[in-house]
């Protein structure tokens, strides 16, 4: 990538380098290498603590406007500035959720009341997000939503269940897709409301995942109270909304997943060296093709990246959101392979697991979250190749 960079950006990655370096260190050198998938719950205030220092130096929100508290960054910037923090070990976000999805849809859709209420808070990492979509009968099927929201003089009143939200016991507020419309069905009547949950109307239950811990969270809404003026668009325009977020989900930030996927991959490598399984022919087979699995992955990403530039990305995006949630499910699957029968044992009681057996527990569910891989192959054949609508129901 480097060496395909204009001269400002070999500049901006410099900096952003240099910063890293010399911010990861002292006070916040234990910082490296916190949280992550299988592990989100771990040193939370710590890394709260070290975002809110990135946040004092710029380095939040980069990609969105200045006018918003941002740096007015380029795609190829954010690209960057995502490839060096995963390449400086730097500890998981905790406001990435705010920051890559909630403030660019404020950005896009919300009233300048809510751009002035709700970005400086993500900027400055003094409110976090959660996402409020799927429920028990509304997962890949989320125009199935029952979760209801009624108006009258206070706001709107929220009641109904959401599951697998993410990181909702850290949460300040929830972006909830729901019902508005009486007796209306699927991608009708639906709206985006942005409803706070430290308040009496919400309950969160934890739910405990294969490796242990509990990124997710089922959330109960108990006529939960918002404000009038936090419904984003119009009443019934959640159903576009709401896609336009997962949109903004698909964007830079996969580059920088990908480092870090570039990094497991060598730890696999060097683990079949070390083990001898790297002679099986087989096993060698699988760790070219993983490699090689890697290298289309990111051409396909950087080719996206266009309709980042142009605004929320399209359909397009679901191209990548199959290509690396079914490549890492694969990637955990070969790092099991290569351990052999040690990798059915735990480090240590009660449930202690290495770094390898968490990847495979937790990569399970990378074909399933943010869209499934059935739901993925239904959006690139109907709305990027046209091909004729799936039948549903008794059609």
């Amino acid at each position: 990538m480097e060496q395909n960079e204009t001269p400002e950006e070999r500049a901006f990655r410099a900096e952003v380098r240099d910063w890293l370096e010399t911010n990861l260190s002292g006070e916040f050198a234990h910082a490296r290498g916190l949280g992550g998938p299988g592990r989100e719950h771990e040193a939370h205030e710590e890394r709260l603590a070290w975002e809110r220092h990135m946040a004092a130096s710029g380095w939040t929100c980069i990609g969105w406007p200045e006018e918003y508290g941002g740096r007015g960054a380029s795609v190829e910037q954010q690209v960057i500035f995502n490839e060096e923090y995963a390449l400086a070990d730097a500890p998981a976000r905790v406001g990435h959720i705010g920051e890559n999805l909630l403030g660019p849809t404020i950005i896009a859709f919300g009233t300048e009341e809510q751009k002035q209420r709700f970005l400086p808070p993500i900027v400055a990492v003094e409110e976090l997000w959660c996402q409020g979509y799927s429920e028990p009968d509304a997962g890949s099927d989320l125009a199935n939503v029952q979760t209801r929201a009624q108006q009258d003089e206070r706001g709107w009143s929220v009641t109904g269940q959401k599951v697998w939200t993410s990181l909702a016991l850290e949460a300040d507020w929830c972006f909830v897709v729901c019902r508005t419309e009486p007796g209306s069905k699927r991608h009708a009547g639906l709206s985006y409301l942005l409803v706070p949950m430290r308040q009496d109307g919400v309950e969160i239950r934890p739910i405990v995942q294969l490796t242990g811990t509990s990124e997710f969270n089922e959330v109960f809404f108990d006529g939960a109270r918002t404000d009038a003026g936090h419904l984003v668009g119009a009443p019934g325009e959640g159903w576009k909304i709401a896609m336009a977020t997962l949109g903004f989900e698909r964007g830079v930030a996969t580059l920088g997943q990908q480092v870090g996927f570039r990094r497991e991959l060598q730890g696999v490598l060097e683990l079949a060296r070390r083990t001898g399984a790297i002679d099986d022919p087989l096993l060698r087979d699988r760790l070219t093709r993983s490699w090689m699995g890697l290298e289309i992955m990111r051409l396909n990403a950087t080719r996206t990246m266009a309709g980042v530039a142009a605004g929320a990305p399209g359909p397009e995006s679901s191209i990548s959101k199959l290509v690396w949630g079914t490549w890492h499910r694969e990637l955990g699957e070969l790092a099991m392979d290569v351990l052999g029968a040690a990798g059915l044992v735990a480090e240590g009681e009660p449930y202690d697991l290495d770094d390898w057996q968490r990847l495979f527990l937790f990569s399970r569910s990378d074909t399933i979250y943010a869209g499934s891989n059935e739901i993925q192959r239904n959006i690139i054949a109907e709305r990027v190749l046209g091909l004729p609508r799936e039948p549903r129901g008794n059609e």
